[in-house]
């Protein structure tokens, strides 16, 4: 189990290779044809104790694309973990019949626990408020494609950043390129944790945290946009109280620059205006697509192939 490679948080892979899974992407979305087969007779085992849309289905479709096969399930209901069985007996026996796993669970630390008694590779498909490593690198693969670099820019960080595990991944990427300055916009409910501002602060890099968007957005590069996240909060009033914050629409688009890039991981509630999505800088639905090719890569590297 020693030279099993497993992504658990994006720091588990290096600059080098995020940069190599980003231009193997890229090749795959040139030329499609030549990976059709790579999977042929592996299978991907997804396995989602939380629920999921984009992220379940974008591996599913990755393996599938790649020419592997899919099994798993969607819901902590319809496996074992109903009965009492524990994370660490259904990796073992899901390492029985997959190559290769891809797990979320609504508790932060799942994934470490799993990888311990695993006998095939591990991709952590998001851990409660944790991480999230196969966002984090569709958000560079987006930011690759939109803006031709990783380096010299400002992003900013919008909504939910105490919660948003999102948010967390990819500053400690962002964290590892050049010349990028941040900045928070949250509710003080909803600042980033106290480990993440030790990151920007041990950095030594350029950060500010403000309360509205409408002050920095002449300042972006990047806007990355959270939903406030129901599930994450102990009681119904504070959601409801914090969850209408940030609305981005046209009008606060008005002082952003031409070429600014609107991310967002989704699912959206109604943090942006569907008006913004017929602007040409709003990209989280190509986000979404990039999610695949980017899984693809990650599949393949994983896996050892090509």
């Amino acid at each position: 189990m020693e030279n099993i490679r497993h992504v658990i948080n994006i720091t588990d892979l290096s600059v080098d290779e995020i940069n190599e899974l980003i231009e193997m992407a890229k090749d795959i979305i040139a030329h499609p044809e030549e990976y059709r087969e790579l999977c042929r007779y592996k299978k991907l085992a997804t396995l989602f104790f939380e629920p999921s849309t984009r992220t379940r289905l974008s591996f599913e479709a990755a393996m599938l694309e790649l020419g592997g096969s899919v099994l798993g399930f969607s819901s902590a209901d319809s496996s074992s973990a109903a009965k009492g069985e524990s994370v660490s007996d259904t990796i073992q026996t899901v390492g029985c019949y997959a190559d290769i796993i891809a797990m979320r669970h609504p508790k932060e630390g799942a994934p470490i626990a799993a990888k311990q008694r695993s006998t095939i590779p591990i991709i952590n498909a998001g851990d409660g408020g944790h991480f999230h490593p196969t966002q984090t690198l569709t958000d560079l693969l987006t930011i690759s494609r939109e803006k031709g670099r990783l380096s010299d820019m400002t992003i900013g960080f919008c909504g939910d950043l105490q919660f948003g595990r999102t948010v967390h991944s990819l500053i400690d990427a962002m964290l590892r390129y050049d010349n990028i300055k941040f900045v928070l916009i949250s509710p003080e409910e909803l600042k980033v944790p106290e480990y993440v501002r030790d990151h920007l602060i041990e950095k030594g890099v350029e950060w500010k945290e403000v309360y509205t968007m409408e002050e920095v957005m002449p300042e972006l590069d990047i806007l990355y946009m959270t939903r406030v996240q129901r599930e994450r909060f102990f009681n119904e009033e504070d959601y409801v109280r914090l969850k209408d914050t940030y609305i981005l629409d046209m009008e606060k688009l008005k002082t952003a620059k031409e070429d600014l890039s609107i991310l967002h991981p989704l699912p959206r509630v109604n943090e942006i205006s569907v008006a913004v999505d017929s602007d040409p800088r709003a990209c989280y639905f190509r986000q979404v697509l990039n999610g695949k090719y980017i899984r693809m890569a990650l599949i393949l590297r994983l896996l050892g192939i090509r």
